[in-house]
């Protein structure tokens, strides 16, 4: 077997973590590489403290499996990076679960640099999905890597934040990193392979299993120097995110919310057990003792967004009447009933002013019917 087909090996044996592996050659002679685990006797193997699954993995590998494999690596340009290799990123093999294989697509540098994760929701409001990119370019100007999970919503928003600042990314993957999920992200999974990176521990071919992602989110935090959390329900994968990350000695943020909104309860409880409140990117980089490379506006992420902001400037005055709309809509979400009952005004004449205030950028209309004010 050639060093590809080690590494294959390697990346199908069960229980095999990179400080098992590690551990396991250190007992061997110290030129031996990946090779002198393959093909040795499973009471050899045991006798390295290998578990069971890797010990029959590795001592009589899957010839037509590592085939496949090897065919899949091939055709989707994935690097392998065991847990001895010199690219393996070094805050991540701290964690004792650390995977003893990762497959990589892009830039495989970028993966010990420092990073910062952002997760959330992935049904998040329109005001959480600008703040995620907001903060994400933000964060992405000043130097740091944005990681997330590549899942709809809030994940999606951060790596577009990132990309489309001009910085990098990095998506841990919860499958193989021939099978994207979801399948609407594969141009998003592309951008982020050219500006930065796509990982997995899981072999190529393996399908987007639910329990692969509370696996995946470990592998976030544990990438990264801190994790921020924009928007996430109570129970919540996210809220799972920042309990490792908390147990792996990372910092945990939050972006605080509305106490009507039902996606802010898990920032609300973060912020109550310890997690860092945190209104703007600035404050990020001061918790973490980074350096600012680039002038960050001091204004509250979470109520500024570039493009609104020019539209709102550049809009007419609003009359009397526009102005008690806008009051009476306030800074949640509300349908057109409520407001008339707030505002007093004619329920025609409701509509077409929240039709033209839409229009000139000063309230967005959202998929359950209700008027968010920008």
């Amino acid at each position: 077997m050639d060093e590809l087909d080690c590494a294959l090996a390697v990346g199908r044996a069960p229980g095999l973590t990179a400080a098992r592996l590690r551990s396991a050659l250190q007992r061997l002679p110290p030129s031996a590489g990946l090779s002198a685990l393959i093909g040795l006797p499973p009471r050899r193997l045991r006798s390295l403290q290998l578990p069971q699954g890797a010990v029959a993995a590795l001592a009589l590998p899957d010839a037509a499996l590592l085939a496949a494999d090897r065919s899949r690596v091939a055709a989707c340009g994935i690097t392998l990076l065991h847990a001895l290799d010199a690219r393996y990123p070094p805050q991540l093999a701290e964690i004792p679960d650390a995977p003893a294989l990762l497959y990589l697509r892009g830039d495989s540098h970028c993966l010990g640099a420092a990073q910062l994760a952002i997760v959330g929701t992935r049904r998040p409001t329109s005001s959480g999905e600008r703040t995620a990119r907001s903060f994400a370019a933000q964060l992405a100007q000043a130097g740091l890597i944005i990681t997330s999970g590549l899942a709809l919503g809030i994940d999606a928003a951060s790596h577009e934040g990132a990309l489309g600042a001009g910085g990098r990314s990095i998506a841990v993957l919860g499958a193989g990193l021939d099978a994207i999920y979801p399948p609407e992200h594969a141009q998003l999974a592309a951008r982020i392979a050219a500006q930065g990176a796509l990982i997995s521990e899981f072999p190529p071919g393996t399908p987007p299993r639910r329990g692969n992602f509370p696996r995946r989110n470990r592998l976030i935090s544990a990438l990264s120097r801190g994790v921020l959390v924009v928007e996430a329900a109570r129970q919540s994968g996210s809220l799972i995110t920042a309990r490792v990350a908390a147990e792996q000695g990372r910092a945990v943020f939050a972006v605080p919310g509305s106490i009507a909104n039902p996606m802010a309860r898990g920032c609300h409880a973060l912020i109550r057990g310890g997690a860092r409140l945190v209104e703007s990117a600035t404050q990020i980089l001061q918790e973490l003792r980074l350096p600012v490379e680039i002038p960050l506006s001091e204004q509250h992420v979470t109520d500024t967004d570039v493009d609104v902001a020019r539209t709102a400037v550049s809009a007419s005055p609003l009359d009397n009447d526009y102005k008690i709309l806008l009051d009476a809509l306030g800074h949640e979400p509300a349908g057109v009933d409520l407001l008339v009952e707030r505002s007093g005004l004619p329920s025609p004449s409701v509509a077409s002013m929240l039709l033209f205030l839409e229009l000139e950028g000063h309230v967005e209309l959202q998929s359950d019917g209700r008027y968010m004010r920008l």
